[in-house]
């Protein structure tokens, strides 16, 4: 009973930090988050093919148990709240950098043996042994990351309702081939016993219960205002993880505002009706949201055009940082920006609209005495429209209401499909 307390206690504390980090991303930016989250492999690695204990159903390690499920479970908790283009970092982030630590001791070894020092003597059997194991355990990180996003997806499809399950089913299932993938390396490099790989199955099923129930606790408790993204053609998640997702790229530095860095208005003329096309093929909502500086022109009658064009860029800044990195920005005219959201549902839209106006008013408010406002309209496709030019009417209808109401404010009347 004392080694079920002491790993659940562990899962606590590890689980706890790493959503506070998590939690913290808006404030202390995810450098902190993705440092935390990749310091502990080495620990990991070690605890799990050195350090056992003993429970009924078998021996298991810490380190797998709680420490290497619960990375998993972070990921896919980052994923749920951010997107495939964000949490592709953390990921390739940890493929990298342990392949370079063992590439550097490996580097090391060449060296021949180290010299003795009196009371010390290295392991180098062991060192020789973790290289081995972490080269393997790293491998199957990145591909239990991938799979366990895209079973999560799927699994959305067939539970659309309960986010803790289909998280619960996911991990359970990645968890399972992890086990076995990675005891058949420990078994072959240290000859750890069968017993090992039965316990830390158990354990490894428990933990895909318990880090569900904290990733549902946490939401529900912390993160409970943006919805979730509605569910991607699982082609798409696989492009996005793999780097195969380039239609940014592909459009190059053309077509872009030479002020702002915005996307041209002759662009979204351009994509504004094929973006649309393909997720109503696809079936997946997309949204528009139309901003525009309030009086903007007395900002430029008294304070300068120079001032003008800098809150013009910083509103720019303020958007990209609220929005998803494949998210499109337009400068439609002016002082009117159009931002084309795709697989976001209409109340989803609604909720980072609020938070882009709320982060412009914020900056603005800091940096210009003016402290200009902004007023925002939002669409849906394809409940207000399946047609890229009657979106962005009922989008301006929504803006013109949102300043006849008294400007600084998000209106977008709810679709009705």
């Amino acid at each position: 009973m004392s080694g079920i307390i002491l790993l659940l206690a562990q899962a606590l504390i590890y689980f706890g930090v790493m959503a506070g980090l998590f939690r913290l991303r808006h404030m202390m930016g995810l450098g902190a988050f993705f440092c935390a989250l990749g310091v502990m492999h080495f620990l990991e690695t070690y605890l799990a093919a050195v350090f056992f204990i003993q429970l009924p159903f078998g021996l298991l390690s810490p380190g797998s148990t709680v420490l290497f499920s619960g990375k998993l479970a972070i990921i896919l908790l980052f994923y749920i709240r951010e997107d495939a283009e964000t949490v592709r970092q953390p990921i390739y982030g940890l493929l990298i950098g342990n392949f370079l630590m063992v590439a550097l001791v490996f580097t090391l070894r060449l060296y021949g043996s180290p010299v003795s020092l009196p009371g010390y003597n290295p392991d180098l059997v062991l060192i020789d042994q973790m290289g081995a194991l972490m080269v393997w355990g790293t491998t199957l990180l990145f591909v239990d990351s991938i799979a366990l996003i895209l079973l999560y997806e799927r699994f959305r499809r067939v539970l659309p309702d309960s986010l803790i399950l289909r998280s619960c089913l996911s991990l359970a299932l990645i968890l399972t081939f992890d086990q076995i993938g990675f005891f058949i390396g420990l078994h072959i490099v240290t000859g750890t016993p069968i017993d090992a790989l039965v316990g830390g199955w158990v354990a490894k099923m428990g933990a895909a219960v318990v880090y569900s129930t904290l990733m549902g606790l946490y939401l529900t408790l912390f993160e409970r205002d943006p919805q979730e993204l509605a569910p991607q053609p699982l082609a798409d998640v696989f492009s996005k993880l793999t780097y195969r997702h380039k239609y940014e790229e592909l459009l190059g530095k053309s077509g872009r505002d030479a002020l702002t860095g915005a996307l041209t208005r002759e662009r979204f003329e351009t994509l504004g009706q094929a973006i649309l096309a393909r997720n109503l093929a696809a079936k997946s909502p997309v949204s528009l949201a139309i901003l525009d500086v309030d009086h903007f022109k007395s900002v430029n009658d008294r304070y300068g055009h120079v001032t003008g064009d800098e809150v013009l860029r910083r509103v720019v800044d303020c958007v990209r940082s609220e929005i998803r990195s494949d998210d499109r920005i337009f400068r439609y005219g002016g002082e009117e920006f159009v931002i084309v959201c795709e697989n976001t549902p209409h109340a989803a839209a609604l909720a980072c609209a609020e938070r882009m106006r709320l982060a412009i008013h914020r900056t603005l408010a800091q940096e210009f005495a003016a402290a200009p406002t902004v007023s925002i309209g939002v669409a849906t496709c394809p409940g207000d429209a399946t047609d890229i030019r009657d979106l962005v009417a009922h989008a301006d209808a929504h803006l013109y209401a949102a300043k006849a109401q008294g400007r600084d404010r998000v209106v977008g009347n709810h679709p009705s499909g």
